[in-house]
Order: structure tokens, then C-alpha cells, then sequence
């Protein structure tokens, strides 16, 4: 008897001390990715588009010509979505890149003004007039920075990118060779509005899903204004919309991502469309949409992303990004009228 009751308190105790080191592990794993979650959840610090053009430049032994700051800034923007701090996170499916929304938000809307930019490169900014055939490196990388932005293998999304970076770069070399004639960059004033046309359409949608955190009664104007106009399916006339509760952080961050974007990329227009500005008198404009956007990238100081009432005892996040944005989006309809004058 003694023997078995010796044997049955080793047991015990060798299951007890397992059990222990098991919920040790589990404990030390959660807390290490708890702590390097933290550490990741954290957005990039801005740059200079100059002082990254004449980086560049110098690296590869160029000169800074027209368009050259602007695509350096796109280049940099990818590389920076790429390898900021804990890489790229919105196609990770392990902890702690599998917990975090915040910073894969804020990819996201940096992606889509890579895409936006990347897209009017190749069909405005590198082309002489609507019958020039596109350049063959903005082509390609358009179509890679396309790539589904959370596909984790067979191929995973960052090396998708990273070739969409590597035409962008191919691009640049050229465009600064004066052996190469074929890699250009017009700046011009119907070019640049039609970027601004694409910005302005993309702000105002962000906007609108903003002023959505608080919930709005919205009238449908969908047809207003064209006596003539149909559309596919009848819709009610009147209807409320509020974001859900949990979305309300990911439309804030990739409202924070879309301006993150925009910030860098105005500053390499007001670096390669400077003549054509002042020549229009609008660069105050642009510096003024600039000056707008800034307030987008204070620090949050508060815990989370708080969504009290327009007046109420708590401040609503979303409404004071959504205010920044529409003053934006305001001085850029602005800005496009001017361009579009003689």
C-alpha cells in the first residue's frame, strides 16, 4: 500500500508540476506577444520628400528632375508600409500581428493612395498626351500594388509589393537618365487636377464614413439634381446608418493611413508642380490644403478611438478627423477650380 500511495503522489506531483510549466509557457508566450504587440501597434514617423529625393539620387548617382521627388516619395512610402516596425501586418494569421486592427488599417489606407498615385502615373503624370503609350515599369507596378492586401502565401503580399517597388525604381533610374527620353513626367495643370480629382472623391467618401460613428439620418440625393437620371434598383428615400461599434477604430485608422499618404504625396507635387502652381498663382493653395491635413497626424493620447455624441461629456474622435478632412477636401475643390483657369 505504501508503494501504490508513493507512486500515486509522484504521479500527482509530475502532473501538478507539468500542469505548472504549461501555464508558464502559455503565460510567458501571451505576455512576450502582449508586449511585442505594443511595440508594433505604433504608426511611422513622417519624412521629408526632399531630403528622401536627394538620398535617393545620390544613391544611384541621378540628378533630382521633374517627378522624380514625387515617385521617390511613392517608392518610400511602399518600402515604409513594408519594413516599418513589426513589417507588414495586415496579412499576418499568427499573434501578435493576427490581434492587431489599428495598424492594418492604417496599411490599408496608405496602400490606396499608393494605388490612386501609381495609377495616374502611369496614365496622366508619364504620358504626353491620351494616344502615348504607357511606360512599361508603371504599368507593371500598378497591377502589383493591385495584389489582394492580406494574402499570406502562394504569394504572400509583401513580395508582390516589393516587385511593384522595384519598377517604381526602374522608373526613377530612367526618368533621370537623359539616355532614356521614353520615361517621362509632365507636370501639367489638367494632369495634376486629375489626380486632385481622384484625391477629392476619396476624401469625401472617408468623411462621410466618419461623421458615421455617431449615426446619421441620411436623404438619398443619389438622383438630385437630373430630372433624367435612373438608377439599377429603387432605394428608400430616407435612411439612418451608424457604424458599428467595432468598426469605428478601422475607419479611423485608415482615415489616419489615407492622410498619412496624402501629406508626403502634396508635398512632392508642390516639389515638381511648382512652376505650374505659382504660374496659376495656387501654390498657396496647396500649401493650404497641406497646412489642413496636418492636424491628422497629432498624437491620440486618449486609451482608444472614443465615440462619445457630437456635444456630449466625451469627445468623438472620428468627428474631429472627419472636420480636418472635409476642410481638405473643400481647399482641394478650391484648388482644382483655380487649376482649371486660364
Amino acid at each position: 500500500m505504501n508503494w501504490r500511495f508513493w507512486r500515486r503522489s509522484a504521479d500527482a506531483g509530475a502532473l501538478a508540476w507539468t500542469g505548472r510549466l504549461l501555464a508558464a509557457t502559455v503565460g510567458g508566450y501571451v505576455l512576450a506577444c502582449g508586449a511585442l504587440g505594443w511595440w508594433w501597434d505604433k504608426e511611422p514617423d513622417a519624412f521629408s520628400v526632399d531630403d528622401n529625393a536627394a538620398a535617393m539620387a545620390a544613391q544611384h548617382g541621378a540628378t533630382v528632375v521633374t517627378g522624380y521627388t514625387t515617385t521617390a516619395t511613392v517608392v518610400r512610402l511602399a518600402d515604409t508600409l513594408l519594413d516599418k516596425r513589426g513589417g507588414y501586418l495586415s496579412n499576418d494569421v499568427f499573434p501578435p500581428g493576427v490581434w492587431l486592427d489599428n495598424v492594418p488599417s492604417w496599411e490599408f489606407g496608405v496602400l490606396v493612395q499608393i494605388r490612386d498615385m501609381s495609377r495616374e502615373m502611369r496614365l496622366d503624370f508619364s504620358r504626353s498626351q491620351s494616344q502615348s503609350a504607357e511606360d512599361p515599369d508603371l504599368s507593371e507596378a500598378e497591377g502589383q500594388f493591385y495584389w489582394d492586401n492580406a494574402s499570406w502565401i502562394f504569394p504572400d503580399t509583401e513580395s508582390e509589393y516589393r516587385k511593384g517597388v522595384a519598377h517604381l525604381e526602374r522608373y526613377l533610374r530612367r526618368l533621370s537618365d537623359p539616355n532614356h527620353p521614353d520615361a517621362q513626367f509632365y507636370a501639367r495643370a489638367d494632369n495634376l487636377r486629375n489626380w486632385l480629382a481622384g484625391v477629392s472623391t476619396r476624401l469625401g467618401s472617408l468623411s462621410q464614413r466618419l461623421t458615421r460613428a455617431v449615426g446619421r439620418h441620411e436623404f438619398d440625393v443619389g438622383l438630385a439634381g437630373d430630372s433624367a437620371a435612373k438608377r439599377a434598383t429603387d432605394a428608400p428615400s430616407e435612411r439612418d446608418i451608424k457604424t458599428p461599434w467595432l468598426e469605428i477604430d478601422d475607419v479611423f485608422y485608415e482615415a489616419r493611413g489615407h492622410t498619412y499618404a496624402l501629406l508626403h504625396l502634396l508635398h512632392g507635387i508642390d516639389h515638381d508642380f511648382k512652376d505650374v502652381l505659382e504660374k496659376k498663382n495656387a501654390r498657396v493653395s496647396l500649401q493650404q490644403i497641406i497646412r489642413e491635413l496636418e492636424p491628422t497626424q497629432e498624437p491620440i493620447y486618449g486609451p482608444m478611438i472614443l465615440n462619445g455624441d457630437g456635444f456630449g461629456l466625451l469627445a468623438n474622435h472620428s468627428l474631429v478627423m472627419a472636420s480636418y478632412i472635409a476642410r481638405a477636401n473643400a481647399a482641394i475643390i478650391d484648388l482644382r477650380n483655380l487649376l482649371e483657369q486660364g
